[in-house]
């Protein structure tokens, strides 16, 4: 940045009867499969070293049901590109980051000389994050991060992230209510996990304490030292829009892997103002968030960075546009039509799981389109002699005799 229930009712079938599971039983099951992880944190405090305080914390912690209903809910995986992006490359946004680029132009400064990175990637990932603090989120971190310590999703992952939050209790850094933040444990202004407010948290404004949910400059501070020890490039930007050309060979290409940029020169893609591509001697990776029917894009290292901060290639994007945007460039500008997402997370699971049982190795079915769906979903269109831009557009639901809806 994960069980839920998705109606007041649940049913359970045995045979030909039908019974009805109320919230109440389910939430009577919930909290002793909660107590069980709570015995199961105790016992790990207790290995570490960790003092009776983290315990007693340990002690107080509840589950929250919502959180995992939010988790299948991330907008990363329900909303289309242009759903994503116009929310969040808004005119508000692009106004009110122009004026915090003005506000904080002496600190920008000086974090981009210290740490490489420039003022507007900075406040970009701000307005993402929180819409420039208006967002912080008012969820209990300890309660959300121990629900998902305790879902079978993410379990390891958000368990280092409980006990990294249990270390900064420990030594005093930050204070129980202190923590708010959102359903994914995120803190802040920049929305920091636990493990990277642990590793790269500054105080920036030398008061003597840590503060990125009421100093900006805190927070400012450490998402810059964040970005740069994620091997920010400095003289590099995110990537661009292309346009590919009309003949475009589409199995010239693996999707998630990178070529020199020279390969793409030859292959006939252009920048976005119909120019060509520049003559850098850097790796490139092509984007296409909607297919072939979308728009296109080159991205370079930082991108990267950025999906190590959200590993979402339409929050990546996004921060680029965006982080374009304040700075006069015009980023995306023909996005006319914000459709949703053709298919549901439902739907990719079946078409996952079509495809596996044809031989196209897609991975664990998730719902989720990503790098192994994308390569799975290339195989069978060059198979079926269909344009392999590797997305589970209608062709690809109908040969496989599914449908999207």
């Amino acid at each position: 940045m994960k069980f839920f229930i998705n109606s007041p009712l649940k049913y359970i079938i045995i045979g030909s009867i039908s019974l009805f599971v109320t919230n109440q039983a389910l939430a009577n099951e919930t909290v002793t499969d909660f107590k069980q992880c709570q015995y199961r944190f105790k016992q790990q405090a207790n290995q570490q070293g960790f003092s009776e305080k983290t315990t007693h914390i340990i002690d107080t912690l509840t589950p929250l049901k919502r959180v995992l209903v939010l988790d299948k809910n991330q907008a990363e995986f329900t909303e289309s590109f242009a759903q994503y992006v116009n929310k969040r490359v808004s005119k508000y946004h692009i106004k009110n980051g122009k004026l915090l680029l003005k506000k904080h132009a002496d600190l920008l400064s000086r974090l981009h000389d210290k740490y490489g990175i420039p003022p507007q990637y900075l406040v970009s990932f701000w307005g993402l994050e929180t819409v420039f603090g208006k967002h912080k989120g008012k969820i209990s971190i300890l309660n959300s991060l121990a629900t998902l310590a305790c879902d079978n999703r993410r379990s390891s992952y958000f368990t280092a992230e409980l006990f990294d939050l249990f270390y900064l209790l420990d030594t005093n850094v930050v204070s129980v209510e202190q923590l708010q933040g959102s359903w994914a444990g995120a803190m802040g202004h920049m929305q920091f996990m636990p493990s990277a407010y642990r590793k790269y948290a500054i105080d920036g404004n030398n008061d003597g304490e840590i503060d990125v949910w009421k100093s900006e400059v805190d927070a400012l501070t450490s998402a810059a030292n964040y970005l740069n020890k994620l091997g920010w490039q400095k003289k590099e930007r995110w990537g661009r829009e292309v346009i590919l050309p009309d003949n475009f060979n589409f199995q010239s290409v693996v999707y998630d892997q990178d070529y020199p940029l020279k390969k793409f020169r030859e292959l006939g893609i252009k920048q976005e103002n119909g120019k060509d591509l520049p003559q850098y001697e850097i790796s490139a990776e092509l984007v296409l968030p909607n297919g072939h029917q979308g728009h296109a894009f080159l991205v370079y290292s930082n991108f990267d960075v950025i999906m190590r901060w959200n590993l979402s290639k339409n929050y990546a994007l996004s921060v680029g546009i965006l982080a374009d945007k304040l700075v006069g460039g015009a980023g995306v500008n023909s996005i006319k039509s914000v459709l949703p997402l053709s298919f549901s997370r439902i739907k990719m699971k079946q078409l996952q799981t079509k495809l596996n049982e044809l031989g196209f190795e897609s991975g664990k079915p998730d719902g989720l389109w990503g790098p192994n769906s994308r390569k799975a979903i290339r195989a069978f269109q060059i198979e079926k002699q269909l344009i392999a831009d590797g997305f589970p557009n209608q062709e690809v639901f109908h040969l496989l005799e599914l449908t999207q809806s």
